[in-house]
């Protein structure tokens, strides 16, 4: 029988780990966070920086900025364009993501 797998001859890789909020999430190799996130069912991941409305994916090809997220502590990554790596701590962004910069 044909599938697209045997036309293509891909085989099934292992899924590795991502922690999103302190949540363990399950990816796979060339998923952005995105695709992870919504793989699990969060739909937002950002606040706006005013108002604190909640955002996530909207454009989904890197030139809205909506998707912010924090990873490994690194603020502003557009969750539609990197890609979710074994170990990968994501959180959520709130506002501009340098809180810890304000005076």
């Amino acid at each position: 029988m044909r599938s697209p797998r045997s036309l293509v001859g891909g085989t099934p890789v292992a899924a590795h780990e991502i922690t999103f909020d302190g949540r363990e999430l399950p990816a796979l190799p060339g998923q952005s966070i995105a695709a992870v996130l919504w793989g699990a069912g969060i739909l937002a991941w950002r606040t706006t920086r005013e108002g604190g409305a909640p955002r996530g994916a909207f454009c989904g090809i890197g030139s809205c900025f909506d998707c912010l997220v924090t990873v490994n502590g690194r603020p502003n990554q557009r969750a539609c364009l990197v890609p979710a790596r074994p170990g990968d701590t994501v959180t959520t962004q709130e506002g501009t993501g340098r809180a810890d910069l304000a005076v």
